[in-house]
């Protein structure tokens, strides 16, 4: 499982960037269509290759509903805000879903909000503020549309945990992706998004979030969530916000400050604290 963690910090986290710099040549919503229909494209290959069948009737009604919340809500809310917030601010805004993932895996899947875990959550969620650089945000239409996605994204994560646990995660992963897109296509036809400045850069935007951000890091996600605590794994997806803060900073000019140091000292803190919790 550490492994698969790994790679979704670095994918999800760099893709913050590569988001940011797409919204350069995309319309958001365009950019989020073409990013999951690529995406489904590849894992239709990927089944068909293996030969994977088409989910049982008494998994599509979930595997829909997770993949509207998880990849069309989520992402379109997450891109429409880097609209008019930055790259880190929007990866922590986004990022805050953990916290509602917590919450209701404690009423809906029994994962007991102990004190430890508790303890873990605030440190982190201070860590993730503190990320911020302790201000306020300017847009807040723009943080609210990031927030309501992520408490999308937070009861995808419960529907998973308790209806999906048993799809095989291929099968899985490429319906929510189909579902997700096709949802995204007939939005955007209905309502036209403008016009795409189609480029290098934009293809390559394309294609990282087509077959990384989105066909591997989401199948990788779902295995994870399968096999620990929807609280635990949640939690450990705060290390992505750390790296595409510091992705900012890097590739996009972003100021590096020791608010962003200690930020990501205390989400650590803040993991480390839930992680052993469940070891013990």
């Amino acid at each position: 499982m550490l492994r698969a963690l790994v790679a979704i910090w670095l994918i999800w986290g760099l893709n913050w960037v590569v988001m940011k710099t797409a919204n350069t040549y995309f319309p958001p919503i365009l950019f989020v269509t073409w990013r999951f229909a690529s995406g489904a494209l590849i894992l239709l290959a990927v089944a068909l290759w293996r030969k994977i069948p088409l989910p049982d009737a008494k998994f599509l009604p979930w595997i829909i509903l997770t993949g509207v919340l998880q990849l069309t809500i989520n992402n379109v809310a997450a891109q429409v805000g880097m609209m008019s917030i930055g790259a880190g601010m929007a990866a922590v805004l986004n990022y805050t879903a953990p916290l509602w993932t917590a919450i209701l895996a404690h009423f809906a899947l029994d994962e007991k909000l102990t004190r430890r875990k508790v303890v873990g959550l605030i440190v982190a969620v201070v860590g993730l503020y503190v990320l911020m650089g302790l201000q306020g945000v300017e847009d807040l239409t723009a943080a609210f549309v990031i927030l309501a996605g992520a408490v999308a994204l937070a009861f995808s994560n419960i529907f998973v945990k308790l209806r999906l646990s048993k799809c095989d995660m291929i099968q899985l992963t490429t319906w929510q992706m189909v579902f997700g897109a096709v949802a995204l296509v007939i939005y955007s036809s209905l309502f036209p998004q403008g016009e795409i400045n189609w480029c290098l850069p934009a293809i390559l935007c394309i294609i990282y979030n087509g077959a990384l951000a989105s066909a591997l890091a989401f199948l990788l996600w779902n295995v994870v969530l399968t096999h620990l605590q929807a609280g635990t794994a949640s939690v450990a997806t705060l290390v992505a916000p750390a790296v595409g803060v510091l992705g900012g900073v890097i590739f996009l000019g972003e100021p590096f400050t020791a608010h962003i140091v200690l930020g990501i000292a205390l989400i650590f803190a803040g993991i480390i604290l839930v992680a052993n919790m469940k070891r013990r």
